[in-house]
């Protein structure tokens, strides 16, 4: 399992880092959707937290 990992890992990074050279918007793009979706999830998480407490 851990030669998978040594393969997988540095290929996802080397495409990352072709991707943000080649297409930079997209990139931008893409992490700007990922961030968002992260802060929505967190902020769903609050109301619900919030929702059980009141």
């Amino acid at each position: 399992m851990k030669w998978i990992k040594r393969i997988i890992v540095p290929l996802i990074v080397v495409f990352a880092l072709f991707y943000l050279v080649t297409r930079p918007e997209d990139a931008a793009n893409a992490v700007q959707n990922a961030v968002g979706a992260v802060w929505s999830a967190a902020a769903s998480f609050g109301k619900f937290f919030s929702s059980l407490a009141a």
